[in-house]
């Protein structure tokens, strides 16, 4: 044992003999505290060292103000550790009275998992349970529901889900001598003295004089007069924050705070940062979230299978709720989010294997596809298919010649040729007797299409064979009753649009084969949709996002998957630089360059806060400024997402027939516009976007004969950001892009926030390969065992599932 452990038992064991007395140094245990720190920290440089006996030093200060039994277990506890030697921190739960202690900074090496301790059964909930309102809790009013309810809190269940961004690592325990500027540390101290004077400003500053023996330091915090009587002279306090300087000494500016009498939340541990809004501070945040989960992870009832973690070595739910929240160390925070994240790909997969068997089920119409005519038209066709899009066109017709009800997905690259292959198929499907529709997310990209198979159909001489129309929200009164009027009488072919199509009143004769395109823009539901407009139609959804296999498994493990990974011949590779702030001009020269060649560019505009409002506001600022004083000799056109729809046009129009020179665009452009003039694209604030985002955009351009750019101009971009411009300039591949993404963002970043049809997956990294196949094999167990999910142990899961699923189940 070291002479630091021998010293404090010999001490401890004296004040056992005394009766708790705290007589057994000169000044009590917590005087002696500090002294002991800094002899036992000599002793030894190891973390994990060091952080066991400042966990000590933090039980010893609080045993001036513990009752004799509180100090009776505390003391026990400590010589325990003490007996057990340096590392008994990592393998021995603290002492009721104090946190525990922190695991080593290397995982452990793996051992055979323990079981789970029992789990709470349903029985533990009271009548309404989770679902409970937030105003059942006690202090929380309508005002306070209200404030919570911008976090997406409604009820307890949400509270427990409402996870920390990050955390703040206060566990340093030092003494005021010991203090580094610009450390982040805790210190444990007595409050000397508390003033409140005005700044110059007019505003409140509360200063605290603090000491711990060892010298003094000063804390501050402005906005905040009510403090000067909470921190009343005399009381012990724990003060958690970087160490900041002023005028030459060391001082706290704004530090977390809380009483040593208490159990820390906010201080010497690591404390959870949530998200916040406007009233609702960080502190009454942790402190509501602390009571609901020492209340409730108790009572929860796992509804994981008793076997599946012991199988895998998963942490309990009510264990992880705890840690995920207020976690005792990194490895067990790794544990808990590993667990909880596992929970979400289960019933993730579970609802994609229970929506492809639905649709599995269901008698299709098997289409008399006429390869002929196919071929014919493929034949006409000014340009050959690529090998990529002639066998993804062969999976689709043999998918639907079964008498089964197609769902496949159709990835492909931006300019791949997808449409094309999109068009062969529902060619297929008029050809035998039946009718198609696409559905588009936005009128512009849905006008796109219009025109774009118009032009193949007219090339290949079929423009007077197949009746093709076009239905928007735009559509005139007159003529959207016409088109219905024909559509349910099997005289249109083919429908194009948008959400107009989905709409209650849009009747088909006989639609067998329904396209969608952008499909991660529509949800669940909205698909469904377009399938009730028929007896089970054949589904085709597309996507111009590369999706990477693992999570195009993940995400639509009911679909059948296609993927054209072959660019046409001929198509130029798009030159892409990154510049920095300062080399703007730069771009701007080289846009000019560009312009005088006849040729036309974009410009898109930084992404703010992702808020349509926000973000348009900047785009007319950015078009007006560029106009004034960048390109006054040249024509600027402004495109936004809250202009309205006959505006967006009346702009893609004038860009279209190059009466727009440069398109100044917020990210309302990323998809469906195509203007083969157009080569250059320069993007403002690059850092902001992914790089699935970015590679859309660098998609608008290169669809020409002329060689195309990409322009990335970066603002203060940090270390990821920087990564992913600089995969930027060295790849066109939007697998390989898409990849690199996923590496550092999760699946609603991936799409963009404003996407829609993907469940709430808070947890999932979907970097994280092996989980993502883990929970697979057990859904794909579970599912085979019990599609139903009837059996006793699937009870708990199933009522989960549906609740997950709720909002994304397809009608039947």
């Amino acid at each position: 044992m070291r002479p630091s452990f021998k010293t404090l038992q010999k001490i401890l064991r004296q004040e056992q003999k005394f009766g708790y007395t705290n007589k057994a140094v000169i000044g009590g245990l917590e005087r002696f505290a500090n002294n002991w720190l800094n002899m036992a920290l000599k002793e030894t440089g190891r973390k994990e060292d060091r952080l066991q006996i400042e966990q000590i030093v933090i039980r010893l200060k609080k045993y001036g103000r513990a009752t004799p039994e509180e100090r009776q277990l505390s003391l026990a506890g400590i010589l325990q550790e003490l007996e057990a030697g340096p590392q008994a921190a990592d393998a021995q739960p603290a002492a009721p009275s104090g946190p525990q202690t922190d695991a080593p900074s290397s995982p452990p090496p793996a051992e055979k998992p323990a079981p789970p301790p029992p789990r709470p059964q349903s029985a533990s909930l009271p009548p309404d349970g989770l679902q409970a309102p937030v105003t059942r809790l006690p202090g929380i009013k309508e005002a306070y529901a209200t404030k919570l309810n911008k976090l997406g809190v409604q009820s307890v269940g949400d509270l427990l889900t409402l996870y920390p961004r990050r955390y703040d690592d206060y566990r340093s325990l030092k003494t005021i001598h010991q203090l580094e500027y610009g450390e982040t540390v805790t210190i444990i101290a007595q409050i000397w003295q508390t003033r409140t004077k005005t700044t110059r400003s007019n505003r409140p500053l509360v200063t605290s004089i603090l000491s711990d023996g060892t010298g003094t330091i000063e804390a501050t915090w402005f906005n905040q007069p009510w403090l000067e009587k909470k921190l009343a002279p005399g009381r012990q306090i724990v003060i958690s924050g970087q160490v900041q300087q002023y005028l030459g000494r060391l001082i706290f500016q704004s530090p977390e705070w809380e009483m040593l009498d208490k159990t820390l939340i906010h201080t010497g541990r690591l404390a959870p940062v949530y998200p916040l809004t406007s009233g609702i501070t960080a502190q009454w945040l942790r402190k509501l979230q602390k009571r609901t989960i020492d209340y409730w992870a108790n009572r929860l009832p796992d509804p994981l299978p008793e076997a599946i973690s012991q199988r895998h070595g998963l942490m309990a739910l009510s264990e992880a709720t705890r840690q995920i929240h207020f976690p005792d160390n990194w490895e067990t925070l790794k544990e808990a989010r590993r667990r909880l994240a596992f929970d979400e790909l289960l019933l993730l997969q579970l609802g994609v294997l229970r929506q492809r068997q639905t649709w599995q089920a269901r008698p299709g119409i098997a289409i008399a596809v006429n390869r002929p005519a196919v071929e014919a038209f493929i034949a006409a066709l000014p340009f050959a298919l690529t090998q990529a899009q002639q066998k993804t066109l062969a999976e689709i017709l043999a998918d639907i010649g079964r008498p089964v009800a197609m769902s496949r997905l159709l990835q492909g690259d931006v300019g791949s040729g997808k449409t094309v292959v999109a068009l062969a198929a529902m060619l297929a499907a008029i050809k035998g007797g039946g009718q198609t529709a696409i559905l588009a997310p936005t009128e512009i990209l849905a006008e796109q299409h219009y025109k774009g198979m118009h032009h193949l159909l007219d090339a290949a001489g079929y423009a007077d064979k197949i009746d093709i129309r076009f239905l928007t929200g735009s559509t005139k009164s007159a003529e959207r009753k016409a088109i219905l009027a024909d559509l349910a009488a099997g005289q249109v072919d083919l429908l194009v649009g948008t959400h107009a199509v989905i709409q209650r009143d849009v009747v088909f004769n006989n639609l067998q084969l329904a396209v969608v395109d952008e499909q991660h823009r529509f949800g669940v539901e909205q698909r469904g949709l377009l399938r009730q407009k028929g007896q089970a139609p054949h589904m085709l959804v597309m996507s111009a996002t590369p999706i990477p296999r693992t999570l195009a498994l993940t995400l639509y493990g009911d679909l059948d998957i296609s993927i054209i990974d072959q660019m046409p011949a001929g198509r130029q590779s798009i030159k892409t630089h990154w510049l920095a702030a300062n080399e703007r001009e730069r771009a701007y020269a080289f846009l000019r360059t560009q312009i005088e060649k006849g040729r036309q560019a974009f410009v898109i505009c930084p992404l703010v806060e992702e808020s349509d409002k926000i973000e348009a506001k900047s785009a007319v600022e950015e078009h007006e400024r560029l106009q004034k004083t960048i390109f006054p000799n040249l024509k600027l056109g402004l495109l936004h997402g809250r202009m309205k729809g006959k505006e967006k046009e009346a702009v893609m129009t004038a860009f279209r027939n190059a009466e727009i020179q440069i398109l100044v665009s917020t990210s309302v452009v990323e998809v469906g516009i195509d203007i083969p003039n157009a080569t250059t694209i320069l993007i403002e604030g690059a850092n902001r976007f992914g790089l699935a985002q970015l590679h859309q955009f660098r998609g608008r351009v290169g669809r020409g004969a002329h060689q195309s750019y990409c322009l990335l101009v970066a603002d203060n971009a940090g270390p990821e950001a920087e990564a992913r411009l600089k995969v930027m300039t060295e790849t066109n591949d939007g697998f390989a892009l898409a990849e690199e993404d996923l590496k550092l963002r999760g699946p609603g970043e991936f799409f963009g926030t404003k996407q829609s049809g993907l469940p709430s997956l808070k947890l999932v990294k979907l970097s994280d390969t092996k989980l993502l196949e883990l929970a697979r094999r057990e859904a794909q167990s579970i599912f085979e065992a019990d599609p139903t999910l009837t059996r006793p142990e699937h009870r708990l899961l199933a009522n989960n599932l549906n609740a997950f699923w709720t909002k994304l189940t397809e009608p039947s």
